[in-house]
């Protein structure tokens, strides 16, 4: 039983406090890289993280969402921690930054699958450190040999793609950890609102179409992190389905309720099959390899 639960909230964080005799447990989310999105809270496993909007009055805009923890449901898995595109959450055992669910391989790490060429970058460029909406690229150049140095804070990237696309030379590439659809109803969105477009952390990947006046989806930058569905205020005006996630291979009941949670119910198959087919190659494969001691 532990002997103590603490929960501390400050603007900046929210910090939960589990002590035992042995062992301190804690969980700590960045307010300013928390975005509000959905994802935690969809597929916690005790039900311990909820979502809270905030009221908008008719003269303001769109705040994006607080996430709350239940510091007495939560059990310090780290399922929130290997889920979040923004890297806001982490969990602590003691003073060492884990999570228990990948480190048991019962869970798998998102992947972000960035490359980056500094040869090919432009001496003096920073197209992309500036294009960057999150401010995760620092661009530096050794004034003696020129070399360029460009550093990514991997871990709180989303994989939008943005920069790969703005830089002028190809010298990066990304991959998009989530993939899906995003539509926008335009009979059932409100008329001039533009909530989802206020808080969407992505530059560009809403937009106002000089066409109607209208928020459009721009899909090539969207992350489908789901916060601008969490802030809308009609109810089917934003539909958001994810179809792939890019992570680490791995077994485990707990990551197929994830994945039940996080995309469709045809591309969970998809991947459940492909799991099930590499399982059978595996077996068959034992069953050909010679035995021990016979010719």
């Amino acid at each position: 039983m532990p002997t103590k639960t603490h929960k501390i909230e400050t603007p900046e964080k929210l910090q939960i406090k589990r002590i035992h005799h042995a062992k301190s447990y804690g969980l700590t989310v960045d307010r300013n890289t928390c975005m509000g999105c959905e994802l935690c809270s969809l597929i916690c496993p005790r039900e311990a993280i909820t979502i809270t909007k905030k009221v908008k009055e008719p003269t303001q805009k769109a705040q994006r969402p607080t996430i709350e923890v239940d510091k007495e449901k939560c059990q310090y898995c780290g399922i929130c921690t290997a889920i979040c595109p923004y890297g806001a959450v982490t969990v602590n055992v003691d003073d060492s930054t884990t999570a228990s669910v990948v480190d048991k391989e019962s869970f798998p790490k998102l992947i972000r699958d960035i490359k980056v060429d500094t040869t090919k970058c432009p001496d003096d460029c920073k197209d992309c450190e500036d294009a960057c909406p999150l401010d995760l690229i620092t661009v530096t150049s050794d004034p003696k040999t020129g070399k360029i140095t460009l550093e990514i804070e991997r871990e709180k990237c989303p994989c939008c793609r943005i920069c790969e696309v703005r830089c002028p030379k190809g010298a990066i590439q990304v991959r998009k950890i989530f993939t899906g659809r995003i539509r926008i109803n335009q009979n059932k969105c409100p008329a001039n609102c533009q909530d989802c477009l206020q808080v969407c952390p992505i530059t560009d990947a809403l937009y106002i179409s000089e066409e109607d006046n209208k928020v459009h989806v721009n899909e090539l930058y969207c992350v489908y992190c789901g916060l601008c569905r969490n802030v809308c205020p009609e109810e089917n005006a934003l539909e958001l389905s994810r179809s792939t996630i890019r992570h680490t291979q791995v077994r485990s009941g707990a990551w197929n309720k994830a994945l039940e949670k996080l995309t469709s119910t045809a591309e969970m198959t998809k991947e459940l099959r492909g799991k099930g087919k590499k399982k059978t190659m595996e077996a068959v494969e034992k069953l050909l390899m010679p035995r021990k001691g016979k010719k």
